[in-house]
């Protein structure tokens, strides 16, 4: 199971400029989030404060019951040993064969011998896809494959937690789907807490449990993803849409005068897009710490916008949910390969939304 990760307070600068001030939120333990904002909020820099490669000048990052930034170097390098990060580019040697990179962590932290790296590396590279391709080198290989062997490497001491910084910069929408599901997999299978940055709306949507939105070195708002995806707030509104109207400029922010303008010409920025269903693990199976559609909403006695939660085969999963997981709570099958989808007859579990095997 995940550990939880709370933040209070926290402020970065560099020198006088302010990434963001007065940040606090919660990862909880074994959940999904993701992490959003325009280009320059500082997101990149908060991995890097939560796992200690950066101090802030105020605040506090509690991974369990450690506070990383108050705590000596020799603690901190055990705590940081809950962590696996899988960087933008996948920060792979490009002179090591792809069984090479991915044993790197262990060879160097661990004091296993050969035959035990050996068992473990080739465990991780089954569970992101690898198998086969522990001998090419990272410049033989395609971008989604480099992604996969920088996530492998990133599981091999056995995360707790996992930072993903960009898992989809640089993948055509087609390996981006793939990737989500084997985040998504591997969540189900490991229960880490997994926070992933990323601009893909698509996956912002479909993949976590919980989001959060920095902007104007503010913490707009963090909580579950029904909630964001249901805000009228305007920034939330405006990123989570891909919509031009807003504050969000092509610079962070836009100037009063381009605002006022807008306001003028009366922009509408349109009604709130349907609500898609999460992404299912590819076995069809609930992860543990997923909550059933539609429950923030009707928790807090708001209503979803027209259409929301009904997948590409016209199915609601507000109706279709419990008996969809009763279906699964009495061992029943669910597809683990992408393959030709058809609607199920009587008595049989529909495939889950979403759901391609990475």
């Amino acid at each position: 199971m995940g550990v939880e990760i709370r933040v209070e307070g926290l402020t970065k600068r560099f020198g006088r400029q302010v990434i963001w001030e007065d940040v606090s939120l919660t990862l909880p333990a074994g959940e999904i989030s993701v992490l959003l904002g325009p280009s320059g909020t500082g997101k990149s820099v908060f991995l890097k404060t939560l796992i200690g490669l950066l101090r802030p000048e105020r605040g506090h990052v509690w991974v369990g019951d450690q506070d990383v930034p108050r705590l000596s170097e020799s603690k901190l390098y055990e705590t940081r040993k809950l962590f696996g990060v899988l960087f933008q580019d996948g920060a792979l040697f490009g002179s090591m064969n792809l069984f090479d990179n991915i044993a790197f962590p262990l060879r160097e932290h661990t004091k296993k011998k050969e035959g035990e790296i050996k068992r473990i590396v080739m465990e991780k590279m089954e569970l992101v896809g690898l198998v086969g391709a522990e001998g090419k080198l990272p410049g033989e290989i395609s971008g989604g494959m480099r992604k996969r062997a920088g996530l492998a490497r990133a599981l091999v001491l056995d995360p707790e937690i996992i930072l993903c910084d960009e898992p989809d910069s640089g993948l055509d929408p087609v390996r981006t789907s793939y990737l989500n599901q084997l985040i998504v997999d591997l969540n189900a299978q490991i229960g880490a807490t997994i926070l992933i940055v990323t601009h893909d709306i698509n996956t912002a949507r479909t993949v976590p449990d919980n989001i959060g939105l920095l902007f104007r070195r503010q913490l707009v708002m963090c909580g579950p993803r029904e909630m964001l995806l249901s805000s009228e707030e305007p920034v939330v509104r405006q990123f989570l849409n891909a919509r031009r109207v807003g504050p969000i400029g092509m610079s962070e922010e836009k100037d009063v005068s381009e605002l006022e303008a807008e306001a003028k010409m009366g922009h509408d920025p349109g009604r709130l897009p349907p609500i898609p269903p999460q992404l299912l693990p590819s076995n069809g199976r609930v992860r543990p710490t997923q909550s059933p559609p539609g429950a923030w909403l009707r928790a807090n006695g708001v209503t979803p916008p027209a259409g929301s939660f009904i997948d590409e085969l016209g199915r609601n999963w507000l109706e279709e949910w419990p008996r969809y997981v009763a279906t699964m709570s009495v061992g029943a099958g669910a597809p683990t390969r992408p393959g030709p989808v058809t609607q199920p007859g009587p008595g049989k579990t529909p495939p889950p939304p979403g759901g391609v095997r990475a």
